[in-house]
């Protein structure tokens, strides 16, 4: 066992050396290399789209047997329509302009020497990430156009579909002029895999992960890395009593319904108790009409009662959940003061809503929620990178430093101070 385990290490560290090599390299290239290489990803993705839903049909099966619930079987889904998405994301970063080598400062110091601060890669990033193989190919394109190699580990869920798609990729980027290396893969599925990578600090210059809580936690814990933080989403969404009703109920069913296994997904429901009688009851049918489990406290229990409609009494457990499912927490609360508190007792500082045609009670919504993304009368949905105007995301950080919220090529750059001079020492 341990010779398999020193293979493992020793296969890591591989690839995240020549990730360290390539890098070189890779951060030297100029913009329109970086974008033929990714229309030649996009073009490999079209291509190899048949072997690739062969091998996303393989981890479906084993995820099947294995008794994977359907939010993350939604979530390792691959079929044409999706991987044309991939494709067409990584199309649309090589449209975004070059984020590298932007001078953000100029001036001349006291001394005579011209200052000047400029965009550069990270280095390597490594990425470590659960059940969405379409994650492969965001990661690699938004690293690759930064100018940063990129390093990815994938769950074992999707083993078989990242394995494909991050060959397919690296062998279109190599091809198109990127070094060797500049995209790598660990492919195994042991787990001391990731905490391998998370110990090469000097190597690797950040560690991403994407998943669930106990996989983040892990990483901040175990990482000698730094890391980025990207987070659990336990969003709400606050229907305050001057809510016009037929917005709320629309925002509130959007915000849980479109899409139950993501992290933008609403998991608490805040209804104002003056407008509790008039407007749960529709939305609470509509939602269990869609298969919603709906976990009440005792004022929505009683309504819900009334109109017939079957919930179940909610635990203090329930306010922390993050379903990831089509489950929703509700609570009468007495106005935006209290709703304010309860998002930020349990809230997880991802995205959250207020529903109100009251100004007043929308901008103290704003200004004190603690959250990346806060939003009056829309829903938490459009957390997005490519809704901001981002493009694809690598993901969305619930930490303040360095960067919060989806973040894409921008957060993938540090900068340097360019200093020239014509001789000067210092006294």
């Amino acid at each position: 066992m341990g010779m398999a385990n020193d293979q493992v290490k020793a296969e890591v560290r591989r690839i995240a050396e020549q990730a360290r090599t390539a890098s070189v390299t890779l951060g030297q290239t100029s913009n329109e290399v970086r974008n033929e290489a990714l229309f030649a990803m996009a073009a490999a993705l079209r291509t190899h789209t048949d072997d690739i839903v062969q091998a996303n049909m393989r981890d479906m099966d084993a995820a099947r047997a294995a008794g994977t619930k359907e939010s993350l079987l939604d979530r390792l889904m691959l079929d044409a329509g999706r991987i044309e998405d991939m494709a067409s994301a990584l199309e649309d970063l090589a449209k975004l302009p070059d984020p590298l080598g932007c001078v953000q400062e100029t001036r001349t110091l006291e001394s005579g020497i011209e200052l000047e601060r400029v965009s550069v890669p990270l280095g390597v990033v490594a990425l470590v990430y659960e059940a969405r193989p379409n994650v492969t190919a965001d990661a690699a394109g938004i690293c690759l156009k930064s100018g940063n190699a990129v390093v990815l580990r994938g769950g074992s869920l999707a083993a078989a579909s990242n394995e494909i798609i991050a060959r397919v990729l690296h062998e279109a980027a190599v091809a198109a002029g990127l070094p060797e290396g500049c995209i790598g893969a660990i492919t195994t599925t042991d787990r001391s895999a990731a905490d391998e990578l998370m110990q090469l600090h000097g190597v690797v210059d950040v560690l991403i992960p994407r998943g669930g809580a106990g996989l983040i936690r892990h990483c901040v814990e175990t990482s000698k890395v730094p890391v980025i933080e990207t987070g659990t989403g336990n969003c709400h969404v606050y229907v305050h009593e001057s809510a016009d009703l037929a917005k709320a109920h629309a925002i509130v069913v959007n915000a849980k319904c479109r899409r139950y296994g993501v992290c933008n997904a609403a998991e608490t429901l805040l209804v104002d108790a003056s407008i509790a009688e008039a407007f749960l009851p529709g939305v609470l049918a509509d939602l269990r009409e869609r298969g919603v489990v709906l976990h009440a406290d005792e004022r929505a229990v009683a309504l819900a009662a009334r109109a017939g409609i079957e919930v179940v009494r909610a635990t203090e457990d329930d306010w922390a959940t993050e379903y990831l499912a089509p489950e929703l927490a509700v609570r009468v609360v007495e106005g935006v003061d209290e709703a304010i508190n309860h998002v930020n007792r349990y809230g997880t500082k991802h995205s959250e809503a207020i529903v109100a045609e009251d100004a007043t009670a929308c901008e103290a919504f704003l200004a004190r929620v603690d959250a990346a993304a806060v939003y009056a009368n829309a829903s938490t949905a459009f957390t997005d990178g490519a809704q901001f105007g981002l493009g694809a995301e690598i993901g969305i950080s619930t930490q303040k430093l360095h960067v919060r919220g989806p973040f894409a090529l921008g957060a993938l750059t540090s900068y340097k101070y360019l200093l020239r001079g014509a001789g000067q020492v210092r006294a």
